[in-house]
């Protein structure tokens, strides 16, 4: 299958050759756009929003204190640090450092990135720190000391690997890593579970639970509520199954009894279950909630959280100590309300407060010990105002982030086009009134895989880079993506995934239709899943861009699964290695789809070396060629940054120039006349970024 391929080479990461020609195509990108006239400016001003010291600095609260981790000029690399609501109220808060990532990184001599922190509960005095060298999926895990500042010495410590690991008591932990052959699923995610105890070697820790090589990954976790203390171990069959299971003291296992695409928890004494296929009489998409006692006892009787409808779907939920903030999508506007138990029923009301017309989602709550929450209100033209309450008692501006750039004359739409199979498919657009100046350059961007959904922001970058200048940012919320709950996404699963793209298609012709663009004047892009997204538009409609910018993409079909963390995607794509699978998916691999005959648009494509998830081979393969048939493509990879592109706000802003360059030069009158005067006839144009793609999650509940 694989034997024709003539730059497999270009899959050695690391190979001598294989960094020559990065190398190469590298000083080619950095010619064409960061040698233009306005890049240098450009990036300034894009580092200045990144650095920018009156960003809102969003917390976690965990007991007395609220978590951030900040970067700045001065910090790059980022500090970890805390303070109490008291001081956070504080125009200037007064923050206590625990953990100075630049200045460890400048100790150690190696470039950390930080991956965040599990504070232990209840008495939130000890973290499981990780920190991935230059941006990758791969961690080290030491032990920090939040009274002392300082890592424990002969704490918990492990060496870098795709490590799950949570606190179980002050001295034990629940840990999956890397310890040898046997250990790791074929997606590179721990097999295991083993209950590690301080002072012994982690090998020699008893193993809990097993999971197959051919899963996703193991995990385990213990809920240490006071009352409700429990233990929990589970597999991920793929990326959208799992099996959760009750840890009982002595060792055996009692397994939560839902449909294995269910999402599951526990809290307190509720057992809640996201529905994704239908299941008890109720629909796709429902929340419901059970007593966890009765359940584990046979009782199947469950309490109705939420239903959706054709235009509503649900987007997350957090509890308070005594409530459960709901917050729900409809047409991908977010409504919140609060849902309160009560015997035999569950009342609920609208949360107060909450202003209309916005982009609203709960930042934090405080589960544990009150119904305090924090609110972020926002939306593509209105900067960020964090807001905080009691449920019950009305909620304040905490903080609120000034405007970035100069949004007058814009506009911000809602539309709805048609795809192929008759689908309305919605999408935003911000920019000015195009009846008024005719079209114009319009960066179309969309992701459509995971459940992911793209839902109204501020984006300070997009504003400055591209909407100041006189751009039109037009957001498409195609099938693939969670919009309107788990049948969206599953209508673009596997065979069905060129729905999405007919749908991104569908969005670029109204756009033209409309007046607002033309095809020479539209630019797309999207990165990871984003990134086969974009290939697709490269291979398939070609005719209606004037460029594509791929970041971190997802472009080899038939191989993904062998590259790096690619078998975890097999339950969203198929599967190479099933005859069955690989027809569709050598028709979706724009790899495979390219050819010398059709015309292509200027591509930009992205990667990093360090990129541990989607492996950089699929960008530079598609590099070389797209070069190979005389296509226009320009190649950048960054050396470090991981799945995100970046380890630092130097480089994403680079990244961000370079994309945002790039796109004007094709897209812009002006822009385009001077690249055609500036690019020989016959000239190869070659590049890599990033931005993040789906990893396997762990159970709710986890993080810290």
């Amino acid at each position: 299958m694989n034997d024709d391929d003539p730059y497999l080479w270009l899959e050695d990461i690391s190979g001598e050759a294989a960094l020559a020609w990065v190398a190469e195509r590298n000083a080619e990108t950095a010619d064409e756009v960061a040698g233009d006239a306005g890049f240098g400016a450009l990036k300034a001003r894009l580092r200045e929003v990144l650095d920018a010291s009156d960003r809102i600095p969003y917390t976690v609260r965990r007991g007395a204190y609220l978590y951030n981790f900040w970067r700045d000029a001065e910090h790059p690399r980022g500090v970890w640090r805390r303070t109490t609501l008291e001081r956070y109220r504080r125009d200037e808060p007064e923050w206590e450092v625990l953990l100075d990532v630049d200045a460890l990184a400048a100790a150690e001599g190696e470039k950390w990135v930080w991956d965040g922190a599990r504070v232990r509960r209840p008495d939130y005095d000890r973290a499981l720190v990780r920190l991935s060298r230059d941006g990758g999926d791969a961690v080290v895990v030491r032990e920090f000391d939040l009274g002392t500042r300082e890592f424990v010495d002969g704490g918990f410590r492990l060496p870098e690997a795709k490590t799950r690991i949570g606190w179980v008591d002050a001295d034990t932990v629940f840990v999956g890593t890397d310890l040898g052959p046997g250990s790791l699923t074929d997606s590179g995610y721990p097999r295991t579970v083993r209950r590690w105890r301080r002072g012994t070697p982690v090998e020699e820790a008893e193993t809990v639970f097993e999971a197959e090589s051919g899963d996703v990954s193991a995990w385990g976790q213990r809920d240490t509520t006071p009352g409700f203390e429990r233990e929990f171990v589970g597999r991920s069959l793929d990326f959208f199954r799992s099996e959760t299971y009750l840890l009982r003291p002595d060792g055996t296992r009692a397994r939560i009894d839902v449909p294995d695409d269910a999402l599951v928890y526990a809290h307190r004494q509720y057992l809640i279950v996201t529905l994704k296929s239908p299941w008890l009489g109720q629909p796709t998409g429902s929340l419901l909630a059970f007593g966890f006692d009765a359940f584990m006892a046979g009782d199947r009787t469950p309490e109705v959280l939420f239903t959706p409808d054709p235009r509503t779907a649900l987007a997350g939920h957090s509890w308070t100590r005594n409530h459960l903030i709901l917050e729900t999508m409809r047409d991908v506007s977010t409504r919140i309300e609060v849902l309160t138990p009560a015997p035999g029923s569950w009342t609920r009301e609208p949360l107060v407060g909450v202003p209309p017309l916005s982009a609203v989602g709960v930042v934090d709550t405080d589960p544990d010990e009150s119904d305090e929450y924090f609110l972020d209100v926002s939306g593509f033209l209105q900067p960020s105002t964090l807001r905080f309450g009691r449920i019950g008692a009305g909620s304040e501006v905490l903080k609120q982030a000034p405007h970035r750039f100069d949004s007058t004359g814009l506009t911000v739409d809602q539309h709805f086009a048609t795809s192929r199979d008759g689908t309305r498919v919605p999408y935003f657009v911000i920019g000015p009134d195009r009846t008024a100046t005719g079209p114009g350059p319009t960066l179309l961007y969309g992701y459509g895989g995971f459940e992911v959904s793209l839902t109204p922001y501020y984006g300070a970058v997009t504003g400055r880079a591209w909407l100041e200048r006189g751009g039109t940012h037009v957001i498409a919320n195609i099938r693939g993506g969670g919009e309107y709950g788990p049948d969206w996404h599953q209508a673009a699963l596997g065979a069905e995934r060129p729905r999405a793209f007919e749908d991104f298609a569908a969005v670029a012709e109204d756009l033209i239709a409309r007046g607002i663009t033309t095809p020479d004047m539209l630019g797309a892009s999207g990165g990871s899943n984003g990134g086969l997204l974009m290939g697709a538009m490269l291979t398939r409609h070609p005719e209606l861009f004037g460029a594509i910018v791929a970041q971190v993409p997802l472009l080899d079909m038939t191989r993904f699964h062998k590259l790096l963390a690619g078998a975890s995607w097999i339950a969203e794509y198929g599967d190479p290695d099933d005859e069955a699978d690989l027809p569709h998916l050598r028709a979706i691999s724009p790899y495979h789809g390219l050819a010398a005959d059709r015309d292509c648009p200027p591509v930009l494509l992205m990667t990093s070396t360090r990129d541990d998830r989607v492996h950089p081979g699929h960008a530079r393969k598609m590099a070389a060629r797209l070069r190979e048939l005389g296509h226009r493509v320009l190649f950048h990879e960054n050396t470090g940054g991981g799945h995100a592109g970046a380890g630092d706000n130097e480089q994403a802003a680079h990244n961000s120039a370079l994309v945002y360059t790039y796109l004007w030069q094709r897209l812009s009158r002006t822009g385009a006349a001077a690249t055609a005067a500036a690019v020989p006839a016959g000239r190869v144009e070659a590049t890599v970024t990033a931005t993040p793609s789906a990893v396997p999650a762990e159970p709710s509940g986890t993080g810290s």
